[in-house]
């Protein structure tokens, strides 16, 4: 099943926003993969998400960057944030 699928069915408090997505990383780097109760953790930092909702967050990200590395997804083609001279 595809993963905008799962999206859809969800409710709409499994939505993240920038907010939450920038705590959330910054939680991943404060507790690392063996730090005890790590998902309660995150969870507390990120504000309005379950362990459980954090845990599969992560596991999708997971996904996705194996996917970027395997080459079956291309980078994005960002734009340049600099000056037009």
């Amino acid at each position: 099943m595809a993963s905008n699928s799962l999206t859809s069915s969800r409710s709409s408090s499994s939505s993240w926003t920038t907010k939450q997505n920038k705590q959330f990383e910054k939680a991943l780097a404060l507790y690392d993969k063996d730090t005890p109760d790590r998902w309660q953790n995150v969870a507390k930092a990120v504000g309005g998400k379950s362990p459980e909702e954090v845990k599969r967050h992560y596991e999708i990200l997971i996904k996705d960057v194996r996917e970027i590395e395997s080459g079956r997804v291309p980078f994005p083609n960002y734009r340049s944030g600099g000056n037009n001279n």
